[in-house]
């Protein structure tokens, strides 16, 4: 079984479900396509959304490229932080913004830590 590519999926799917999220508050407090604000909770869930997007194009890259180099259970492990920041962050960021930071945080490090274990392998082999 490869972790590291079902960490990948779960990471995808996370990405969409969020999406599928900022659809259904479309729905609920009526922001017609294209707009991307107008209710509050609508700008939240398209925050969401488009800040799990700007980290994953950083996280799948470093993910993949780090479990070239390094254990592939650690840098699933690694990856699976991840997951669990950005569940955090959704349930935060929903209930008061002000509340993301650890869900942030237990995204970007985890993201920063397998960039640094990429570069790192790519050097030392």
């Amino acid at each position: 079984m490869n972790y590291v590519h079902i960490v990948a999926v779960l990471a995808v799917i996370q990405f969409i479900y969020f999406g599928i999220m900022v659809g259904r508050a479309r729905g609920l407090y009526d922001v017609a396509a294209p707009a991307t604000s107008g209710h509050e909770m609508f700008d939240r869930a398209f925050r969401i959304q488009m800040n799990t997007l700007e980290l994953l194009v950083c996280f799948l890259p470093a993910l993949l490229l780090a479990a070239v180099y390094w254990p592939s259970s650690i840098i699933a492990a690694v990856g699976a932080f991840y997951l669990l920041g950005r569940a955090l962050y959704s349930v935060a960021y929903t209930k008061d913004p002000s509340t993301r930071g650890l869900g942030f945080a237990l995204s970007l490090f985890p993201t920063l830590g397998l960039l640094i274990a990429a570069g790192v392998g790519a050097v030392i082999v």
